[in-house]
């Protein structure tokens, strides 16, 4: 299995998937900080408004189709966070968020067969059946740690990412790190007011200036490797990927984020995993090697253009 994923995505790909895995794994601990200091939609607008601004005056706006540009912002901006950050602020385990987030890979992979027709193989199905399964194991397990709403916003959120990266898909975009930057620049109007009509219209700003006081820097610095790690590195990586490789051939990947994150939430955190979860982890690595394998006709789309050189 593992030498036919070989065949059909390369070993740069490969491992820039497995990069954006830990990153974005690592990112949780990051929102997990910011969140205990910041209101969450605030916090969430935040992340992508440090962003826009030096995009808008910089950044030339990529040739693409707003339509496409905006299908991008609103589904892997803003609802992706808009959900997540809620639902870890109502009480989502870390770990666990991590792991139900993942549900955008089989929601990517059936809305791409679905609106474009993408070719799904058998080898794919079986793979993230597998992994699916690896999910649920872990998500059987820790259920208990989670209420019911906060669980459904983390799904809501997979469901967004992965109307995200049909956007992105959709965008065809021959300058993709161009197009993570201008999606960052679609979320923060909509999550500020958002912010300011749920959590109040000061709420977040005050917490702010708070936040450069001697207790509030370490949600300084969660914001800052949400922004300069998971969002330009980790994003513009995973734009790379999933706008030179079809959409059920990228989406695996993202199922090794659960196994950093609940890693992760034990060494900070002290959420241990039980054996359970540790099989069900081991499942999910299982299930992703499959699914990165397809038919070559499949896995080896027309190129767009130059790939960004990274």
């Amino acid at each position: 299995m593992l030498a036919s994923t070989m065949d059909h995505v390369n070993t740069r790909d490969r491992l820039l998937g497995l990069t954006v895995a830990v990153l974005w794994g690592l990112n949780f601990l990051a929102i997990r900080v910011g969140l205990d200091h910041f209101p969450p939609f605030f916090f969430a607008g935040l992340r992508f408004l440090v962003i826009a601004v030096p995009v808008l005056l910089f950044v030339r706006r990529p040739d693409v189709p707003i339509k496409w540009l905006l299908l991008y912002g609103f589904g892997f901006g803003f609802a992706q966070f808009a959900f997540l950050f809620a639902a870890m602020n109502a009480g989502m385990p870390t770990g666990l968020a991590s792991l139900v987030l993942q549900s955008s890979a089989p929601f990517t992979i059936v809305l791409g067969a679905l609106l474009l027709r993408e070719h799904v193989s058998r080898r794919q199905i079986l793979g993230i059946t597998i992994a699916i399964a690896g999910m649920c194991l872990i998500g059987y397990d820790r259920s208990q740690a989670a209420s019911l709403v906060p669980v459904v916003l983390t799904l809501l959120a997979g469901l967004g990412w992965a109307f995200g990266n049909l956007g992105n898909r959709l965008a065809k975009s021959t300058e993709p790190m161009r197009l993570m930057l201008w999606m960052c620049v679609v979320p923060p109007i909509p999550m500020l007011a958002l912010s300011a009509a749920t959590e109040g219209p000061t709420t977040g700003w005050r917490a702010l200036a708070e936040s450069f006081s001697a207790t509030g820097w370490p949600a300084l610095a969660g914001l800052a490797y949400i922004v300069l790690v998971g969002t330009i590195a980790g994003s513009g990586l995973w734009t790379v990927l999933i706008s030179r490789n079809p959409a059920g051939v990228v989406a695996p990947f993202s199922l090794l984020v659960p196994v950093v994150g609940i890693g992760a939430a034990w060494i900070f955190l002290a959420e241990i995993p039980t054996v359970l979860s540790l099989i069900g982890a081991a499942v999910v690595i299982v299930g992703s090697v499959g699914g990165m394998a397809s038919r070559r006709a499949a896995a080896a789309p027309a190129p767009l253009a130059e790939p960004l050189r990274v």
